[in-house]
């Protein structure tokens, strides 16, 4: 059972638990115990007589016929396991997480090799590399997730300290990948395609808050920020694969979990002899928390994910998977004495209330030189928006907004492994299903619109792809070439698969055993939001199918260097080059909405065209070393232009504009069982538009949403100032015989920085009546606001296993 729980500062019992990480207790035992299997990749075949070591000791062991082993008496804590075996490349595992409590099981999927073996150098490649995606591939491993400072066990947030992805200030997990949009990117769990990840996602986009994906059952990460695998489709910016342990194989584990926002419980075991599963649940208290602290908004979420594993014999087996969120947003209306931003918030803010899930089955099958998947699943996202003036329900709506969106998804790959060619080539179709009821204002030149619509879009998209890899010159030069095609049944144009054809190149040359150069160029497509497509004018017609509405166009240039001096450090430097063309540019705002999408509640519909062009570049420095003066050091920097065509189609900065971003952790591993981490980014400043002041002081179109409006003539003319924080966290585990304990502390932004935000200007004066102006009864004066983000919040965690 394992019991997890944050604390701030504020409890009664800080004194105790600052009292037990103080108390160095020793090791009462090492019980730990590791039991694998080593097979073969391409077949799932055993491969006995393996040898299997844990890094950095003497501590090793033998594969059975079966390709089982088996270690005991092993010391908790993280560790990676070194597979060899003739006739195959060396592996080394991700970080596993050793502890008394349980059984750890690891799978080590092995790769042929064709070099005699007199040329082999036998030594572990601490860093992995792929033949498809040779560059802006960037993996994580369980520790750096669990240990990111600053990070609270959340993927969206740790991939944000990875080079080329920006993050902002504000209380947002968009990921923000070398100057493209939050809508740009894909993600994966186990191969099933997940269209959210956060809570509160902004519908058309990817960002939210909090995120839905549990820690506790992921092995790895793997971030894609260019160099995209021809059987991963429509995304311009990043693919994330997230891909999840298998239950335990022993007995049923138990974690229940009380957190600084939420209640959990998991569980993670077998389901018979051959079958495991893994199953978790949480719930939050926010919105006590939230009332208690007197902030104008109170949000509640619950979310559930769980896998069934069945392995019926070596050559098949199958996984259902399943991932949900239910998200309610409540406005605080009982709010007592409320200062004037507080009574701006409240004044704009809808109420918003979503709820998604994902549900799929992957199944594979292994034949002797490869294996085939297939992959079936459904996601959906129902989506409640409404704002009252005033929020007084008596009168009518300013707004009101409803929505569906599901997705039916199927995808067949086949895998062939001939020596030393690779082949990945499959085929997917999709079954779409899109519903909207809207009511909302906009401002069109000097006066309100007010649009209605209801809307209903049936889709049909497939694609087909296909990628072969091939090592040359005694592997010392890896080419892989992949193409992909799609379409979908939405205009003319969307139809025809030739017309969204995207090829891509890679290439990897070892210049010798510590230096590669890499290379990358592929044109990719994304299919517009479905709040685009189904967007419609007052006539009810698909007003973008009408403008000839085109798949979203980026070409990418990538070329980099690899230096490994030693088996625990490596030097990367790459440079980008992103080239967007049919990205919609909105008809009503005479701007391309590639800055849009990081508000909450949802995103792009509205009537554009596809005529943006935009273009992204820069270069990215990247160390890592796991043992510098005993240091686990990750150090990243990145320069970053992001711009975009205006109306006078020239070049204007995107919001995504940083310029420059730089993210520093040191981890350090003490005695006893403490370890020590930190963390410091650096964000340059972001673009922004001011408010037209002008127009929104208008008490018609002030009073239409209760904010202002922006001046999409001065379109991204302003920037904030750039922002910083340092992090640092302090664990301490203790480790007895059937269980263990860890205590830890996460102090972010330790030195209390706060960090600018775009002014925001409020219609009422101190004493929250109305400033209307004396020489004009039809316009308000506007007062200047200038909020702020950025406090220093610290947590204390305890996390009982056993």
């Amino acid at each position: 059972m394992l019991i997890y729980i944050n604390i701030h500062p504020h409890s009664r019992i800080v004194n105790l638990l600052l009292t037990l990480l103080i108390f160095n207790a020793t090791l009462v035992a090492q019980t730990g115990i590791i039991k694998g299997r080593v097979f073969n990749q391409k077949n799932n075949e055993p491969i006995p007589f393996s040898n299997i070591a844990i890094q950095g000791t003497n501590i090793g062991t033998i594969s059975d016929l079966n390709g089982n082993f088996i270690f005991t008496g092993i010391r908790p804590g993280f560790i990676k396991l070194i597979a060899s075996s003739v006739g195959f490349e060396i592996m080394l595992t991700k970080e596993i997480m050793v502890t008394n409590a349980k059984t750890v099981f690891v799978d080590i999927s092995m790769k042929e090799t064709f070099i005699q073996l007199e040329d082999i150098e036998i030594k572990a490649p601490t860093f992995a590399r792929d033949n498809e995606s040779p560059v802006s591939l960037r993996s994580l491993g369980i520790s750096e997730i669990e240990k990111s400072p600053g990070g609270n066990r959340d993927i969206s947030k740790v991939l944000q300290t990875l080079p080329g992805v920006s993050s902002t200030p504000a209380y947002r997990n968009d990921v923000i990948v070398r100057g493209g949009g939050s809508s740009e990117n894909t993600f994966y769990l186990d191969g099933i395609e997940i269209p959210n990840i956060n809570h509160f996602s902004t519908q058309g986009s990817s960002g939210g808050p909090v995120g839905i994906i549990n820690v506790d059952f992921i092995r790895e990460v793997n971030f894609y920020s260019g160099a995209f695998p021809a059987n991963r489709g429509n995304a311009l910016s990043s693919i994330i694969e997230m891909n999840q342990i298998d239950g335990n194989k022993d007995r049923v584990i138990t974690k229940a979990a009380f957190g600084a926002s939420d209640l959990a419980l998991s569980l993670n075991g077998p389901a018979g002899k051959k079958n495991s599963f893994l199953f978790s649940a949480r719930r939050s208290y926010l919105q006590f928390l939230f009332s208690v602290l007197n902030l104008p908004f109170l949000p509640t979420y619950n979310d559930f994910q769980f896998k069934y594993k069945i392995k019926p014999d070596a050559k098949n087996e199958i996984s259902v998977i399943g991932l949900g969120a239910i998200d309610e947003f409540k406005l605080n209306n009982d709010l007592k004495n409320p200062d004037e931003e507080q009574k701006y918030i409240l004044g704009y803010l809808p109420v918003n209330e979503q709820w998604n899930y994902t549900l799929g089955v992957v199944y594979r099958h292994f034949h002797k030189k490869g294996f085939d998947t297939w992959v079936l699943s459904r996601n959906m996202l129902h989506n409640t928006s409404y704002k009252y003036p005033d929020n007084n329900e008596s009168l009518s709506k300013l707004s009101d907004y409803k929505s569906d969106e599901s997705e039916n998804k199927f995808r067949y790959e086949h895998n062939t492994f001939l020596e030393e060619l690779t082949i990945n080539s499959g085929v997917g179709f999709e079954y779409a299903r899109y519903t909207n009821s809207t009511i909302r204002n906009i401002l069109t030149g000097d006066s309100i619109k007010n649009i209605q619509y209801e809307s209903k879009l049936h889709l049909f998209s497939w694609n087909a792809f296909s990628q072969i890899s091939k090592p040359y010159l005694g592997e010392k030069l890896t080419v892989s070439l992949g193409i992909r095609f799609d379409g979908n049944s939405f205009s003319k144009s969307m139809q025809n698969p030739l017309n969204q054809v995207s090829p891509r190149l890679s290439f990897s040359y070892k210049v010798n055993g510590n230096l590669f150069i890499n290379a990358n160029t592929g044109i990719y497509y994304q299919q517009p939001p479905f709040t685009t497509l189904g967007f419609r004018n007052k006539a009810g017609e698909l007003i973008n199918k009408i403008n000839n509405l085109k798949y979203i166009n980026s070409n990418h240039v990538i070329v980099g260097i690899e230096y490994n001096p030693n088996e625990q450090s490596k030097f990367t430097l790459e440079g980008f080059y992103k080239f967007y063309n049919h990205y919609p540019f909105s008809v009503n705002d005479s701007v391309s909405i590639a800055s849009k999408g990081t508000d909450f509640g949802s995103f792009g519909d509205e009537e554009v065209t596809s005529e943006s062009k935009g273009k992204a570049y820069g270069a990215e420095l990247y160390y890592r070393n796991t043992n510098l003066m005993g240091f686990n050091i990750i150090l990243s920097y990145t320069f970053v232009r992001s711009l975009f065509t205006d109306k006078n189609n020239s070049y204007v900065s995107s919001a995504w504009d940083n310029v420059h971003l730089l993210n520093i952790t040191l981890l350090k591993q003490l005695k006893h069982n403490w370890n020590i981490g930190l963390k410091w980014k650096f964000v340059g400043g972001a673009p922004y538009t001011p408010l037209d002041l002008n127009r929104s002081s208008v008490m018609s179109v002030w009073d239409s949403q209760g904010r202002g409006y922006l001046d999409y003539n001065k379109y991204n003319t302003l920037r904030l100032s750039s922002f910083h924080q340092l992090d640092i966290r302090i664990d301490k585990e203790y480790f007895f015989s059937k269980w263990s304990l860890n205590f830890y502390l996460d102090i972010q932004n330790i030195y209390n920085f706060s960090a600018d935000q775009q002014p925001q200007y409020t219609n009422l004066k101190t004493d929250e009546t109305p400033n209307i102006d004396p020489n004009d009864s039809n316009r308000y004066i506007l007062r200047k606001l200038n909020p702020s983000s950025g406090n220093i919040l610290p947590t204390i965690g305890i996390i009982v296993e056993f």
